[in-house]
């Protein structure tokens, strides 16, 4: 087994991270104490490919392998999790669900504009009352002539208020359950789809989190995708390679906690030498760059997985719940070992503590992850 990346991927990552370095770093804190979405940064993202990273050239795409989007999910998590949230959102839920379901007349409409970085996509699954049991919503689709008409409400959406375009999950036939759930396109001007409350946030605060309400949203029969009642199946593909930016943007973050930890530690003097020189410091950044590695193994081979047309659910499972939970402990030790200067904002430390929890909660918690990873194993 070969585990270099090639010259290319190498020179993508060297090119992600000198964009992150020059222009998001610079702004973390203003956006992140605005609670600012950057909708501003977005031309430059597409300039890079980063707004159509997995889609085909032949659709406005970058063309990019799934081992290269987990590289730019977690060069841009190293540096602002947030801005490497809302790409992983735009990528990986709402384009990808037209990317792999949609037929050809809604990619050319929908998909093409948004592997551009010309509109900005979000996805509709959670809401209130249903958030790991999704076949619990209670947002309807009700047929009426060539037209289905949109009720309810969806909860911690991505995008919400910013985006062009947005794919949300109905109940189109209650009596099935979760197998009476369709997928729809809703375009942001549509006559009742209204923007509700935006989330006050503990972490990734300028990344845009917002209610969204249906009020008698009627759209064209045209914006089904796929089959009727084919939504959740759909749905769960979608998560499945979800997982893998989550798990992405999880070594990121993780990277980024074990980096400020080792340039605080070589600097930090106390009893007359750099508290990096001592064993138990030393002890921790070891184990952190361990695992960081070990997160990052798992999430490539999960990428690969899905790069060859494998089944990854186990895989992607596995490494989102591995990875999301070694960046709370490699977050929670950057903290412990810039000791006060880790509670308060002059230094990185304390924002790689609020954005992290977001990981292990976000795309299926790590108890869904689990159970997800149990129902493989034992299906074997």
């Amino acid at each position: 087994m070969d585990f270099r990346l090639s010259d290319e991927q190498e020179l993508l990552r060297k090119s992600v991270r000198e964009f992150a370095e020059s222009e998001i770093r610079p702004h973390i804190m203003a956006w992140d104490n605005a609670q600012h979405f950057p909708r501003e940064l977005l031309p430059k993202l597409a300039a890079l490919g980063l707004m159509g990273i997995q889609f085909p050239e032949s659709l406005g795409g970058a063309g990019m392998s799934a081992v290269d989007y987990c590289i730019c999910i977690e060069e841009l998590a190293r540096v602002d999790p947030s801005v490497s949230l809302s790409v992983a959102a735009h990528n990986g839920l709402g384009a990808a669900h037209i990317s792999m379901f949609a037929n050809d007349a809604q990619k050319q409409k929908y998909l093409v504009p948004l592997a551009k970085g010309e509109t900005l996509a979000a996805w509709g699954l959670t809401e209130p009352g249903s958030g790991s049991d999704a076949a619990a919503m209670r947002t309807t689709a009700m047929a009426d002539g060539d037209h289905f008409v949109l009720n309810g409400s969806k909860a911690f959406i991505t995008h919400g208020t910013s985006a062009d375009t947005m794919v949300v999950m109905a109940v189109t036939d209650k009596s099935k359950g979760a197998k009476g759930i369709s997928a729809f396109i809703v375009e942001r001007r549509t006559p009742g789809l209204l923007a509700g409350k935006k989330e006050d946030k503990l972490g990734m605060r300028a990344s845009e989190t917002t209610e969204v309400i249906f009020q008698n949203c009627r759209i064209s029969e045209s914006q089904l995708i796929g089959e009727v009642n084919q939504g959740f199946i759909q749905t769960l593909q979608v998560l499945d390679a979800g997982r893998i930016g989550i798990a992405a943007l999880s070594v990121g973050l993780a990277q980024g906690a074990y980096e400020a930890s080792v340039t605080y530690t070589a600097q930090r003097q106390q009893f007359g030498r750099a508290i990096g020189s001592f064993p138990s410091v030393q002890e921790r950044l070891s184990d952190h760059a361990s695992r960081v590695e070990a997160a990052r193994l798992l999430t490539y081979r999960a990428a690969w997985l899905k790069d060859q047309g494998r089944r990854m659910t186990l895989e992607s499972a596995m490494a989102k719940l591995y990875a999301s939970e070694i960046a709370v402990r490699a977050s929670e030790d950057c903290v412990q070992l810039h000791g006060g200067y880790g509670f308060v904002k002059d230094y990185p430390a304390e924002k790689y503590f609020r954005d992290v929890k977001l990981l292990t909660i976000g795309e299926g918690t790590s108890e869904v992850q689990r159970l997800v990873i149990a129902r493989q194993l034992l299906a074997a």
